[in-house]
């Protein structure tokens, strides 16, 4: 729910509310309910609200506490608001609202920073000390909700999503290279950076700090306060118990995200995550809506085939009695929907997301909340062909060097410097390994067995795949005005799933580490394809609410059959963008080089769909900053970063 924006004059210059409210209204698609700005002297902290939880003038932001010492502008949901507000008010905390809003704000007043580790849900927030002059920035533990900043001269920017920045008089659009270089091989971003030079991202389970007595050159001081800890456990639990565990567990996490003040519904699938939150929602809001999202499969071939789940979905809307709403995709609706996506994306990400952008669309005519099985896969080992890769080394370096080649997902080292030619003098000196190998940084020393790289990897995902489909399911569902929940990402459920053991996961991995190498052919092929091995305990616990043929099927992935929509009916829209001289792209990439790689899918010799989407959302983006550059006429020269003056010449 909801939408930040605001910024600190550091110099204490005067801060603008004409600013303020253009920084909030480049984003009321966030939310449509309501506005509100708060400016004293140099401070101006502005918020648009998506009206979820006491959606009355009572819950209006920014929010003051009583006394007006903290202000505060707050986007998620506090899932255990009420045993919080409960224990407050015992120490003498009164509430005008019945608003999560106002519980955060007295329980950061009470319990300041350690407030964080007591917060149970998805949230970005700013909180405003007038009384020290401290301005805080924090993020839920896993990155659900996104928060950005940048300094611009004396100015500290922040918002839910940068395009917030381009209202701001001083900041200047300028592209990151590095941060292409970055996003071109992992198709995501493992560090802070996106696509606009000196945008950051504050990390998830981080907060940040900056204040006029405290000015630090770099920007803010950032600490984190909550990270993944995926380990083997200790002592010997009976699997039985596990299983009870997490079956209570899950009807625990699904009923707290059902707390709100409007309509919930659901995203519903053929897959065991989705078709499991269905199934226990249904049990508690009796008139459940769910969504689903096929695609025509006229033209595909292979394992796209598979792509449609519809027939799934329904057989299991009508066992679970929900009111069931579909759409279909076709070739074209790519196109149709590109230029908006990648406005609301601000910067490119993980996946061919534009599905996410038309479910989104159906699921908010109907709801302003939708529950979605994001994180299933994550936390209990959705993905054995990915991590069986990597489960038997010689070291750490020999498990990085595995792990990182697969993750290289469009351009691999032997091509990059080809590819990235006319900017190559610019991000040569990037490693893009050691961008791979620092998310380990603190885990380097505990590899010894085959489950603890099992585990990190686990940790791997969930720190940069699961939050790139995070920020991507928030920034299009957020486009509709809808909000996105997560019941697999419930800290009780999460802090369950870290400490699982692997063998309840996995049901293959001795027969990996253990490879007989007598066996004639390839010998852990198979073990690299996708099948039911994986979410063990998950499929059985869930088998008390999902039918046998959901528990039983392979892992498939929420996708178009791009692959042949991209050398059939979508051909000549990708061939327009990839042989068009004047891209924007061809700025940062060679384009006789690139062209080799893309008519290599055209022609059917390899699949390279990930990088053909990634063109193309890339060049939208371009697009949409050149416009809005234009309109403004902000220009700029930054290194390492190309300035949009080079986009239009």
């Amino acid at each position: 729910m909801c939408g930040i924006a605001g910024f600190l004059n550091l110099d204490q210059a005067p801060a603008s509310a004409s600013i303020l409210k253009g920084m909030t209204d480049i984003i009321a698609h966030r939310g449509p309910d309501d506005e509100g700005q708060w400016v004293e002297d140099y401070m101006a902290l502005g918020h648009r609200r998506l009206a979820i939880i006491d959606p009355t003038a009572t819950g209006h932001q920014p929010m003051t506490t009583a006394d007006e010492r903290y202000v505060i502008s707050f986007n998620g949901a506090i899932y255990n608001f009420r045993e919080l507000r409960t224990e407050l008010q015992s120490k003498g905390y009164q509430f005008k609202s019945q608003s999560d809003t106002e519980v955060l704000l007295y329980a950061l007043a009470e319990w300041g920073d350690r407030a964080l580790s007591r917060l149970n849900g998805m949230f970005a927030f700013v909180l405003w000390d007038r009384k020290t002059k401290r301005l805080m920035l924090a993020r839920d533990r896993y990155g659900v909700k996104p928060l950005y900043y940048c300094m611009v001269g004396s100015t500290f920017l922040f918002a839910s999503e940068s395009k917030a920045f381009l209202q701001h008089p001083d900041f200047k659009i300028s592209i990151d290279c590095e941060g292409m270089l970055e996003y071109f091989t992992f198709q995501n971003f493992f560090t802070d950076r996106n696509l606009l030079s000196d945008v950051r991202t504050l990390p998830a389970g981080s907060f940040a700090t900056i204040s006029l007595d405290h000015v630090n050159d770099t920007g803010p001081k950032i600490e984190q306060y909550w990270d993944y800890t995926f380990e083997e456990p200790e002592g010997g639990r009976k699997d039985e118990d596990y299983l009870e565990e997490l079956d209570h567990l899950m009807q625990q996490a699904v009923k707290r995200q059902l707390v709100a003040d409007v309509d919930v519904g659901a995203y519903l699938s053929g897959g065991i995550d989705s078709g499991s939150i269905t199934s226990i929602a249904s049990k508690i809001l009796p008139n459940l809506r769910t969504f689903t999202c096929g695609f025509d499969l006229s033209s595909a071939s292979g394992m796209e085939l598979n792509f449609d789940e519809r027939a799934e979905a329904e057989r299991m809307s009508s066992q679970f009695g929900t009111e069931h709403y579909e759409m279909v995709l076709k070739a074209g609706d790519m196109e149709r929907a590109l230029p908006h996506l990648a406005w609301h994306l601000d910067e490119p990400r993980v996946g061919q997301s534009y599905p996410n952008y038309y479910i989104s669309n159906l699921a908010s005519k109907f709801n302003k909340v939708v529950l979605a099985g994001t994180g299933g896969d994550e936390m209990f080992g959705g993905y054995p062909w990915r991590y069986y890769r990597a489960v038997v080394n010689q070291n750490f370096d020999d498990y990085v060097d595995k792990y990182y080649s697969y993750w290289q997902r469009l351009l691999s080292n032997r091509t990059l410097h080809k590819v990235f030619k006319p900017i190559w003098g610019e991000v040569s000196h990037v490693s893009t390994r050691d961008i791979f190998s620092d998310i380990f940084t603190k885990h380097a020393d505990r590899f010894t067995r085959p489950e603890d790289y099992i585990n990190h990897s686990l940790y791997f995902e969930a720190k940069t795949f699961l939050h790139g489909l995070l920020t991507v399911e928030d920034k299009l569902s957020m486009a509709h005005g809808l909000e996105t929940r997560v019941p697999f990402l419930d800290n009780d459920l999460v802090d369950f799933a870290m400490k699982l053991p692997v063998h309840l996961k996995l049901g293959n991995l001795s027969e990996v580490v253990n490879i007989d190498e007598n066996a004639a052919g390839n010998k852990i092929s198979r073990y690299f394809q996708k099948t039911n091995d994986g979410k063990l305990l998950l499929r059985k616990a869930m088998a008390r609410h999902v039918p046998q043929e959901v528990v039983k099927r392979e892992k498939q992935g929420f996708s178009a059959p791009d692959a042949s929509w991209f050398k059939g009916q979508s051909i000549d829209y990708v061939r327009q963008v990839v042989h068009s001289k004047n891209s924007r792209i061809w700025n940062y990439l060679d384009q006789q080089e690139t062209s080799k790689i893309v008519d290599e899918h055209l022609e059917g010799k390899q699949n390279h769909r990930l990088l053909i989407w990634s063109l193309l959302n890339v060049e939208a983006s371009l697009s949409n900053l050149e416009k809005h550059a234009e309109d403004t006429k902000y220009r700029s020269c930054a290194s390492p970063s190309k300035s949009l003056d080079s986009l239009a010449s």
